[in-house]
């Protein structure tokens, strides 16, 4: 009796290789736009570290060179002699230091409407986010709105009220507008809806702590990474203000870096007469900045910690 003879399978759609599957072309062609996508991606990251990094190479390498170097070199190389100390030193002296006033006043500005700043809108943004009471939507509203609304449209209004209060050519007539910060105001309120819950806050109640205890010894510990946000929003707004200080103040010794320095590049492009300041501007530019980058690298810290903590409740 002879064996059985088994016929081999016939091959069917499903035993073809999987390249051959339309689904399997469309998955590769999938892939090779997700690659496409990455590369322009790429190219548009490396564009936008370009578009920042670039002025601050060149103000680097500009801040080592003489005024001659500056108008006969190129300008993302250094000139023939090293002069970063030199013009360091003619920054502070020049018109008899009056730059390290100008950072003073500056730090005082900055530091103090940055502080009030955060501590301001921290308590509105946790008010808008936590309570309910009659009007509160609106004025949230109004609040998003003012966000809308150009400084220098403001810039008349606010010298003429302060004009009538008597406090044009005093630090107040910088420091008090720079206390409102509408954008801080809606980023609080929103991180404080997320990251402060409620069963917290009602279990403290259950605890006996009132309202401004809760949110001292509370809420506003959660709320740290945002207030470090807004502070440093503030902070930076503050320090770079020009056209506030300019309209409100009219002597030199109030003056912040960034009017000083503009008056100081307005006497260096007067023409024929005035003095060569052109690399004591830039360097005193360069000085300028080294505070941010100081309060960015020490503050960021307190974002990453905020981040993992955010990740760990997740």
């Amino acid at each position: 009796m002879s064996a059985p003879t088994v016929s081999a399978p016939t091959p069917t759609a499903i035993d073809a290789p999987r390249a051959s599957t339309p689904r399997a072309k469309r998955h590769r062609r999938q892939i090779m736009r997700e690659g496409r996508r990455s590369t322009l991606l790429t190219v548009l990251l490396w564009a936008c570290a370009a578009y920042f990094l670039l002025p601050l190479l060149w103000l680097l390498i500009a801040s080592t060179k003489s005024n001659a170097d500056l108008f006969s070199s190129f300008g993302f190389w250094f000139g023939k002699d090293f002069n970063l100390f030199t013009n360091i030193a003619q920054v502070f002296t020049f018109k008899d230091g009056v730059y390290l006033r100008w950072v003073l006043n500056t730090v005082v500005y900055a530091g103090v409407s940055a502080f009030g700043a955060s501590l301001l809108a921290t308590m509105a943004g946790y008010g808008f986010a936590k309570y309910r009471f009659p009007g509160g939507r609106a004025i949230f509203s109004v609040v998003l709105g003012s966000i809308m609304i150009p400084l220098t449209a403001l810039a008349i209004p606010t010298y003429l009220l302060f004009s009538s209060a008597g406090l044009t050519n005093t630090p107040f007539a910088v420091i008090i507008p720079s206390l409102v910060s509408p954008f801080g105001v809606y980023l609080m309120r929103v991180y404080a809806a997320e990251s402060v819950p409620d069963s917290l806050i009602e279990a403290a109640r259950m605890d006996g702590a009132g309202e401004l205890r809760i949110f001292w010894q509370v809420a506003l510990r959660q709320l740290g990474p945002g207030v470090v946000t807004v502070f440093l929003f503030s902070l930076v707004a503050t320090w770079n203000n020009y056209f506030l200080p300019l309209i409100m103040l009219n002597t030199s010794d109030l003056y912040p870096l960034t009017v000083g320095l503009a008056q100081w590049q307005a006497t260096a492009a007067a023409g024929s007469g005035s003095q060569a300041l052109f690399s004591t501007v830039i360097t005193g530019s360069l000085v300028s900045i080294i505070p941010l980058v100081i309060a960015f690298l020490f503050l960021q810290r307190y974002w990453q910690s905020g981040l993992g903590t955010g990740a760990v409740k997740g």
